[in-house]
């Protein structure tokens, strides 16, 4: 099952931001009856990350280094021996820090001078199944930031949709 691009749900904490996003974006995929919170769903399919984008990521921390941005890591450096419910509010998960969840949302992020970047795992339950939407919101907060989204946004639209659609196979 691919992941389609969607609106974000409006039930996301994500939604009251998305005004004043320099970018935003939302893709859904539908799953059979899956009882994963929205954490366990995001940490599943970031530890298995495919090697091509790992490679990106690579790439990309190697050029950000050169301009003083932050080396993030791989996409797929979450810690696989530790359990989602193991997880507290400001722990590292893979790239991004664990902001805020409840039994229907997880909201992970990054923020430094130049950019904010929260991403949101929602759950919906529906007749025959669920339906899980993964939300990427940015705020710039300079030039630098803007110049980064430049480069980093045609590689999201091809990244999320490809990594969300791998929900489907975990």
């Amino acid at each position: 099952m691919r992941a389609t691009i969607c609106e974000v749900p409006s039930f996301s904490v994500l939604k009251e931001s998305l005004p004043t996003a320099y970018f935003h974006d939302c893709y859904a995929v539908k799953l059979p009856q899956d009882d994963r919170t929205p954490l366990e769903l995001y940490l599943s399919v970031v530890s298995r990350t495919p090697r091509w984008i790992d490679f990106l990521m690579n790439t990309r921390n190697k050029i950000v280094a050169q301009i003083g941005l932050k080396d993030m890591g791989p996409l797929s450096g979450v810690d696989r021996s530790k359990p989602a419910s193991a997880y507290r509010v400001g722990d590292q998960a893979g790239i991004f820090k664990l902001m805020t969840q409840n039994d229907r949302e997880v909201i992970l992020g990054e923020t430094d001078k130049h950019l904010d970047v929260k991403i949101s795992v929602a759950r919906q339950e529906c007749s025959d199944g669920i339906t899980v939407y993964v939300s990427t919101v940015v705020h710039v907060h300079n030039a630098l930031g803007r110049l980064y989204m430049l480069f980093v946004t045609p590689a999201h639209r091809v990244i999320a949709p490809a990594t969300v659609s791998r929900l489907a196979l975990v």
